[in-house]
């Protein structure tokens, strides 16, 4: 591409920003092109970040058919970055889904992004999830959960804390590192459940054992823990030896749906684990959980919940594609019409929301 070509498409890029971003304020952030040219934040603002746009065919990529899996696409094959606390970055991403505009302004858009270059990008597409069967069999279910978990314990260990809890943490106080926190979690999951020693514990995806080794060092229960990942139950039982709980504690490979233990257990914990059962399987999930429990156990479910105010429509789901796939998440009211109907009686409602925000912080600083 010669030189004056290329002028033109980053000066007609930048334009095109403009127009969306006409009435953002305060813009707090910058912007800077492939070429150099640069657009510094608002006057008065203090520039939080900078989106970079890394080459000619970048906002084709990101614009011509917006949606969350698009965005999430272009950024993971780097046609653009934010330099900068990402966090920051999330409010101009509602900015760009609340955009209307007319028929012709979407013509105008339209042409201009079709007439970037095209870049086919194979980076993306290579961590794309190819799921076939039934959505939440057995051996579908299998798959999505070894597509996201079997990337690596060691990917794994270089962002979570040393326990390897993959869920939110308690905060006593912003100020509280990971750790600490995880820990505070851990325990508070351990007190909301009562737990007694000399009691039986049952964690539904316990990920890498930080629950059941928790449970059984400083409660005395004897626990089980089960995953559909072979690694993670590998990892977690080799931190159960050199923790010294092997005659107490170990995880297994098995799915919730394989356990018949009926009256088996005194205590359940599922956390983190309850966005991947979907709502069809809710009456399954939770019949099944009420006849491993004895007669007055304690069932602790912690999930994600899917808000009841209408949701802002963002097309194709970047994290089914990529991160989650049949990931599912459920309203609450449906959760607790399906927990009642399997005979569990609801004794307490806690959403965790601030604290989520505070763990994912962490999360993304150390992963960067």
């Amino acid at each position: 591409m010669i030189k004056g070509k290329r002028d033109t498409i980053a000066a007609s890029s930048l334009s095109f920003l403009r127009k969306l971003l006409c009435d953002y304020h305060p813009r707090d952030f910058a912007v800077r092109l492939w070429d150099g040219t640069a657009w510094p934040a608002e006057t008065g603002q203090p520039t939080r970040y900078t989106m970079t746009v890394n080459h000619p065919g970048a906002l084709r990529k990101m614009f011509l058919r917006l949606s969350e899996r698009s965005l999430g696409e272009a950024y993971i094959a780097n046609d653009f970055d934010i330099e900068g606390e990402m966090e920051h970055a999330f409010r101009l991403v509602d900015h760009f889904f609340n955009i209307r505009l007319n028929l012709a302004q979407r013509l105008r858009s339209g042409l201009f992004l079709s007439s970037l270059p095209a870049q086919r990008d194979a980076q993306a597409g290579s961590r794309a999830a190819h799921l076939h069967g039934a959505p939440h069999s057995g051996e579908r279910d299998r798959k999505a959960v070894t597509h996201h978990y079997d990337i690596s314990n060691e990917f794994y260990a270089l962002w979570l804390d040393e326990r390897m809890v993959y869920s939110c943490a308690y905060f006593s106080g912003a100020d509280d590192d990971l750790d600490t926190a995880q820990e505070q979690k851990l325990d508070y999951i351990c007190r909301k459940l009562r737990l007694r020693s000399g009691e039986r514990l049952l964690d539904i995806g316990c990920g890498w054992g930080g629950l059941i080794i928790h449970a059984a060092r400083n409660y005395g229960v004897e626990a089980l823990g089960i995953t559909l990942s072979r690694p993670q139950a590998e990892l977690a039982n080799e931190h159960i030896r050199r923790a010294g709980l092997a005659d107490r504690c170990r995880a297994e490979v098995r799915d919730y749906r394989e356990m018949n233990e009926t009256g088996g257990y005194d205590k359940l914990a599922s956390v983190g684990m309850f966005e991947h059962v979907g709502e069809k399987l809710l009456p399954e999930y939770f019949t099944r959980a009420w006849r491993l429990l004895r007669p007055g156990g304690v069932f602790l479910n912690h999930g994600i919940a899917w808000g009841f105010l209408p949701q802002t429509h963002r097309g194709a789901s970047f994290i089914e594609r990529y991160v989650f796939p049949d990931g599912e998440l459920v309203p609450l009211d449906a959760t607790l019409r399906a927990a009642e109907r399997s005979g569990f009686e609801v004794r307490d409602v806690e959403s965790l929301r601030e604290h989520y925000e505070l763990t994912l912080k962490h999360w993304v600083r150390r992963l960067e």
